[in-house]
């Protein structure tokens, strides 16, 4: 009795409703068609049976059911015509009437239902305050969106294409559908009060004419821009972008850094401190990850103070777990490196070259390309 309701049970809100006061004047519009259509049909079909062209019939049936009135094509002469006529008349009437009626109401509420929208878009978008401006609702677009949502930053998404837009206000985003690489549409999404701007269209062209307008029309603002090739990102910087990102580079050196620190994901994933270790530690340009120290690896044998020293810098060495459970923290320099021990770095500057130190084999020799 007190059990939850059937799974069927039509849900009640806003977009229920909403579909709900549109699909009645859509059904009523498509149901009158099929009436008129109907009616039109067999009506012809009735003038034809009683020996008129067809094309006489059409015409007579058309001028009827609009109540144009230019008279018969043919005499209505017989007690059949003037009974199909007259049914001609009240059915095909009425319909047209029943149709002009649901037209309107169509009309009105598209109408209706657009203004409120724009009304409504507007109104948010004006109260909108040291936000963000996504521009282009792609792959990059949706996961910033995401990302945006979960801390509750105030954003904002610009997409020209009207079928991605959609699939973003669906999403519950607040979208403007316009082109960004214009000035009127940047001014619209408040790019005057905007704390920073995110380029990541696909284009490198349109995303360097949108930072040179977004730049001139707010000194201020942050922007982040996207880069596909290589030689954009310095174009980008010239137009005012204040961060590139280039999506393939950071993709290739994240995969090989998981190549090079296999086991930093599987050591740190446990921490629950990890994440803000680490944002801290990137405020200092810094990073933390995990190396293991092979059978025949290059540093494995020496002491911590020969291995930070052939870093020269790049790295230090901040704790050693053995692999019988001993923990070394903040190990000294004449602790030596044995095989198996995980060996928690703090990076600075290039990862990837303090990677290529502990990854190589003994028998390698370090030159400064290793020492970065």
């Amino acid at each position: 009795m007190f059990g939850n309701p059937p799974p069927d049970r039509p849900k009640i809100g806003p977009q229920h409703n909403a579909g709900g006061l549109l699909g009645s004047p859509l059904r009523l519009l498509s149901g009158t068609v099929m009436w008129v259509a109907g009616v039109f049909c067999v009506s012809t079909l009735g003038y034809v049976l009683a020996g008129w062209l067809l094309s006489d019939a059409a015409y007579m049936v058309l001028t009827t059911v609009y109540s144009v009135g230019y008279g018969a094509v043919r005499p209505i002469d017989t007690p059949f015509l003037r009974v199909w006529t007259s049914g001609t008349i009240v059915l095909g009437c009425t319909g047209m009437i029943v149709l002009t009626g649901a037209l309107i109401q169509v009309f009105n509420l598209y109408q209706f239902r657009r203004l409120l929208g724009l009304d409504r878009m507007q109104t948010e978008i004006e109260a909108l305050d040291g936000h963000a401006i996504v521009c282009g609702y792609g792959r990059i677009g949706v996961q910033l969106a995401k990302s945006l949502t979960e801390a509750h930053h105030p954003f904002l998404i610009i997409e020209r294409d009207a079928a991605m837009a959609e699939e973003a206000r669906s999403a519950g985003y607040l979208i403007l559908i316009g082109d960004a690489t214009h000035e009127d549409t940047l001014k619209q999404a408040g790019i005057a009060r905007a704390r920073v701007l995110a380029c990541v269209l696909p284009d490198d062209a349109a995303n360097v004419f949108i930072t040179l307008s977004a730049r001139n029309l707010n000194p201020a603002v942050q922007i982040i821009a996207r880069g596909e090739a290589p030689s954009t990102e310095s174009k980008l910087f010239h137009a005012g972008a204040d961060k590139v990102v280039l999506p393939t580079h950071i993709g290739a050196e994240r995969i090989t850094e998981l190549i090079l620190f296999p086991a930093t994901e599987s050591v740190l994933f446990d921490i629950t401190e990890v994440g803000s270790i680490k944002r801290n530690l990137n405020n200092f340009g810094l990073d933390l990850e995990v190396v293991t120290a092979g059978d025949n690896g290059a540093l494995t044998g020496a002491t911590v103070g020969e291995a930070e020293r052939r870093g020269n810098g790049a790295y230090f060495i901040v704790q050693i777990d053995r692999a019988g459970g001993q923990s070394i923290q903040h190990p000294g320099e004449d602790v030596r490196i044995e095989p198996g021990d995980l060996i928690i770095l703090v990076v600075r500057g290039s990862r990837l070259s303090a990677g290529a130190i502990f990854n190589a084999p003994a028998r390698k020799r370090y030159g400064r390309l290793f020492i970065g």
